[in-house]
């Protein structure tokens, strides 16, 4: 029962502060951290020691895949070496550099455990990196070379450290080094892919939601385990599964099975990644008491753990800045700008440690001599890299202004997109119906509803990157209009519901489809509220011939605004104009009732057009609907 009512409030408390932080603005990891050392001195509160197999088997495998789940393959391989650099080169790199730092502030401790320090302290954390680094807004190829190194580090440093106490007890060579991190990374490969293979078959044979999502949630302890009964590294075959599987999910899985797995890991994570943070300040009370009644000096305990803490931030600074030139290709923008400084600045300070970092140190054997000193140099380098670094992360990237992703530029390629994939879905009805033109075959008018569904869905999308000031949008006006519906068709539901008059099963069956429909809506509306609309020099997507060839013709001034003649013509309105860039004529746009700018282009010919609202530079080519 008293293990049950931990667990209970740390969830409560978890949720709680996890909530008010959220409210206020403030760093959740931070201020859970934060909570977890108060309530440890709390009379009375139980004491929570984190044993390693707990998190190295219980937190690190659900994480690691909830992480490699969605991240892109594309965007991880095509910033793999950056990823390795950091995953490898800086883990062995900062573990050399720290274990000479402790070895020269405590020059009684042997090689073997120095280098175990080093090993302990050297991986950033998979969680603090990118819950942060999302939060600020830091730019997408930071945050996916951050997230990327966080994946992998993991099993190097894992490795060093089985090595490192392994050394303890004997004499260990390079090559036997050199032989276990090979076998580690390479068995942890084919794991991860057979893995994939496997659970890839099965899914193609399954369609029941609730199946496949059971199925997701035993794949990474599986793959974590049969790699690490072989001496593989499990961290590795986890992140190669969850790649992989992330990848094809569109191919593999139903669209249902998809939104559940999604939800269901996003929880999942939401909650883990929390409740690890809350885990760690709860480390305080019993460790400092530890060293207290340790023969250890508290002048030595403080100089090794800040001098190691100072190494572990210096040292990765002065390794990304000595690889600039093979990473500053990979941190520009997608236009191909190269990176500056202060793009390698942000990626050598996020260097915060976490609960892997704590869960390793308790590898190290109990009957070590200083293996107090090493609990508490791991508690030290965890929340100093938090409170240091990721507190002031934020700050600084505001200081170096160095911009985060532009929801108007997502929001523009989202269009394009679409736009892209409605023309092939177009043209894939034709294959099947014949002439779209024809209706005496259609006589229920069942292709003309699904081109008129597929181009309000494309219309909505375009309306999003701005309308003429004070005209409320298509789709806006129908948001407003259907979520007030569904509000009143609910309540007669549940007025239903009550007389008992209908089976209960199918009352939840239709309060299901409107609560899918009103989701839908709301995150629409949620995608609107966070667009900017005054961004500047975009390029999205590839360009064509007509976009490259077009030249931006400059906006009348304020004393001439730009209005759709024709519809001033016949007494219309419009929801957002638009500029052929051939002859200058102004049209409105295709969620406009008339859709003049595009009945130019059939008319005229003209390819390209630009919009023509404030803050909006982008260009649109009819042809080969690409923007630029």
């Amino acid at each position: 029962m008293e293990i049950a009512l931990l667990l209970v409030a740390i969830a409560v408390t978890v949720l709680a502060v996890t909530a008010v932080s959220g409210r206020y603005g403030v760093p959740a990891p931070l201020t859970l951290i934060v909570a977890g050392v108060v309530a440890s001195y709390v009379p009375g509160f139980p004491e929570v020691r984190l044993e390693p197999e707990i998190v190295l088997l219980g937190l690190l495998p659900p994480l690691l895949y909830s992480a490699a789940l969605t991240t892109s393959l594309v965007d991880f391989n095509a910033n793999r070496r950056p990823i390795l650099l950091l995953s490898v080169g800086l883990i062995v790199f900062t573990t050399a550099g720290v274990a000479v730092v402790v070895h020269a502030v405590v020059p009684d401790m042997g090689w073997p455990l120095a280098f175990a320090i080093g090993a302990v302290v050297a991986p950033p954390d998979a969680v603090a990196a990118t819950a942060i680094g999302r939060r600020i807004g830091l730019p997408r190829r930071v945050v996916t070379i951050l997230e990327g190194e966080s994946l992998l580090n993991d099993a190097t440093a894992l490795v060093a450290l089985r090595t490192a106490v392994a050394a303890l007890g004997t004499t260990v060579t390079a090559l036997e080094v050199g032989v276990d991190f090979v076998v580690a990374a390479g068995g942890g490969v084919a794991v991860g892919a057979l893995t994939y293979l496997l659970v890839a078959a099965v899914r193609r044979r399954v369609s029941d939601p609730l199946l496949d999502t059971a199925i997701s949630l035993v794949v990474p302890f599986a793959a974590y385990l049969v790699a690490e009964e072989i001496h593989a590294s499990g961290v590795v075959a986890v992140v190669i599964a969850g790649l992989l599987l992330g990848h094809q999910a569109p191919v593999l899985q139903t669209a249902r099975s998809r939104l559940a797995e999604r939800t269901n890991w996003r929880t999942i994570a939401y909650v883990l990644e929390n409740t690890v943070f809350l885990l760690i300040g709860l480390q305080a009370d019993w460790m400092v008491e530890e060293v207290r009644e340790s023969e250890l000096s508290g002048a030595m305990v403080a100089g090794a753990s800040l001098a190691t803490l100072a190494a572990v931030v210096v040292l990765r600074l002065v390794w990304v800045f000595s690889s600039r030139m093979l990473l500053k290709r990979n941190l520009g923008d997608p236009s191909g700008t190269p990176a500056t400084w202060r793009h390698t600045f942000l990626i050598g300070w996020a260097g915060m440690r976490g609960v892997v970092t704590l869960a390793a140190a308790f590898v190290v054997p109990e009957d070590t001599p200083y293996r107090e000193l090493v609990l508490v140099i791991a508690f030290t380098v965890v929340a100093g890299t938090l409170f240091g670094q990721g507190s002031t992360l934020p700050w600084i990237a505001r200081r170096l202004n160095v911009p985060g992703p532009d929801p108007m530029d997502d929001a523009l390629a989202r269009a394009t997109l679409l736009q892209q994939a409605a023309k092939a879905g177009k043209i894939r009805l034709k294959e099947l119906t014949g002439d779209l033109g024809e209706s005496e075959d259609d006589p229920y008018g069942v292709r003309a509803t699904l081109v008129n569904r597929v181009e309000q869905r494309n219309f909505a999308a375009w309306e999003r990157l701005g309308t003429t000031a004070g005209e409320e949008s298509p789709s806006a006006s129908y948001n407003r209009l259907r979520s007030e519906m569904i509000d009143a068709e609910r309540r007669r539901v549940l007025e239903i519901r009550s007389t008992g008059s209908v089976p209960s099963e199918v009352v939840s069956e239709v309060l299901a489809l409107l609560d899918v429909e009103e989701s839908m809506l709301d995150l629409a509306e949620d995608d609107r509220a966070g667009i900017r609309t005054d961004a500047a020099d975009r390029q999205v997507g590839e360009q064509c011939a007509h976009l490259e060839q077009a030249v931006l013709r400059p906006l009348p001034d304020g004393s001439d605004a730009p209005v759709c003649a024709a519809c001033v013509a016949i007494g219309s309105r419009w929801v957002a104009l638009r500029m052929c860039l051939e002859c200058g004529e102004v049209g409105c746009c295709d969620s406009s009732p008339h859709r003049h700018a595009t009945a130019h282009f059939r008319d005229a010919g003209h390819p390209v057009m630009r919009s023509v609202e404030p803050g909006e530079d982008w260009r649109w080519c009819f042809v080969h609907h690409l923007t630029g």
